[in-house]
């Protein structure tokens, strides 16, 4: 199935079972920020179209702002946690093994800017998913990683969900 298609499909799912929307909106976020799932999962673009949803069918913004947040920042902390564990071994496994730039540029970015590259990162679509990698093969410690993951995810949240999900009211 087409990228399009699945994300059509998606998105009529979660338009007919309102209910599930924040369980989907984590799902989704986890597995944009998750560093192996990321590069198969059309995640931004349908998270993206949620945020309409939300608006539209009138679901509570909070709710699923905290869903895609908690997402964000577990995805996050799974990829720093395995590279940590495994260091560059990691690299080895698909699909990272297929992009090995990726983690290259991912590397460059953490090195150059340390706790902020973490920050910064989630904010830039491949850098997303590599940062914490990076991070995690680098060493560093958890607190300042977890700080900044947090955070990050938080203003992502907000900002993959809320331009669907205000602008919807606004348009009508």
């Amino acid at each position: 199935m087409p990228i399009s298609g699945f994300s059509d499909l998606l998105l009529a799912w979660i338009r007919d079972h309102a209910a599930w929307a924040p369980i989907v909106v984590w799902a989704l976020a986890f597995c944009e920020s998750l560093a192996f799932i990321s590069l198969l999962v059309p995640a931004t673009v349908i998270l993206i179209g949620a945020g309409g949803l939300i608006g539209a069918a009138g679901l509570s913004f909070w709710v699923n702002w905290l869903a895609a947040a908690v997402g964000a920042a577990l995805g996050d902390w799974l990829s720093f946690w395995l590279a940590r564990r495994y260091d560059y071994a990691i690299t080895g496994l698909w699909p990272l093994s297929r992009h090995p730039g990726l983690l290259q540029r991912g590397e460059a970015f953490f090195r150059r800017w340390g706790v902020l590259g973490v920050f910064f990162g989630r904010f830039f679509g491949p850098l997303r998913a590599t940062v914490p990698l990076a991070a995690g093969i680098a060493g560093m410690k958890p607190l300042p990683f977890q700080l900044a993951n947090v955070t990050s995810a938080l203003l992502w949240a907000a900002g993959i969900l809320a331009p669907g999900a205000f602008g919807i009211q606004w348009l009508m």
